[in-house]
């Protein structure tokens, strides 16, 4: 008899819509096409083929990388938010400070070693 595996983690899995893509996959493949494409036609002539191919590569890496990475379920532009809000927004060294509420009522007593210079003795 067949049978098909399934994951346990069923959070995991994600819808396809066409050619096996998600539907973010299609929207930012589709939005790199529409301006890589065009750009490679317009400056073939002008830079030659291997440079306009680069330059389309290179405009077209950002949304390649917005629809393929993907980091503990977050995409990338959450990953890089979460990354800039820690490195540079918030400050990096942050100290544990307490607050005692019971301060005020704590008797202060001189040391001892204080108390023999001073003339001062400690009270019991």
């Amino acid at each position: 008899m067949a049978y098909v595996n399934v994951p346990n983690d069923l959070s995991k899995i994600k819808t396809k819509i066409a050619f096996n893509l998600t539907r973010r996959q299609l929207i930012c493949f589709g939005g790199g096409g529409l301006v890589g494409i065009p750009l490679y036609l317009l400056t073939r002539g002008a830079v030659g083929n291997t440079a306009a191919l680069f330059l389309m590569l290179a405009v077209m890496l950002p949304a390649f990388l917005l629809a393929m990475y993907e980091r503990d379920g977050l995409p990338l532009e959450k990953v890089a938010r979460n990354i800039i809000r820690a490195k540079l927004l918030r400050p990096g060294h942050r100290p544990y400070k307490t607050e005692n509420i019971y301060a005020p009522f704590v008797r202060k007593e001189v040391p001892v070693a204080k108390a023999k210079k001073t003339g001062k003795t400690k009270r019991r």
